[in-house]
């Protein structure tokens, strides 16, 4: 969704990709987090359309929401460097 925009099925079968398998979402949960994201703003119905009688609405993150998901890598690649930090600083064969 941050390239383009997808549909539910579609952001979920990315959540699978991206993760290795890891984060497998249900369809609840996710339309769950995507009316919440579209309260804030930060994702919108970019468009709908019918397949096979059921309607397929695909969403498209907002400028406010890329410049969310900006700030959110950025918390995560601080974090991650401290976490890199971390693991420096470990003594070689320190305890478990």
């Amino acid at each position: 969704m941050a390239a383009r925009p997808r549909h539910g099925y579609g952001i979920l079968r990315d959540v699978e990709e991206i993760s290795g398998g890891r984060v497998r979402l249900r369809a609840g949960t996710l339309y769950t987090a995507l009316d919440r994201l579209s309260s804030d703003a930060w994702v919108v119905i970019d468009r709908e359309e019918v397949v096979d009688s059921r309607l397929r609405r695909y969403y498209r993150l907002t400028d406010l929401g890329a410049a969310r998901l900006a700030t959110e890598v950025e918390r995560m690649r601080a974090n991650t460097r401290v976490a890199e930090q971390r693991l420096r600083a470990r003594p070689i064969g320190g305890t478990t």
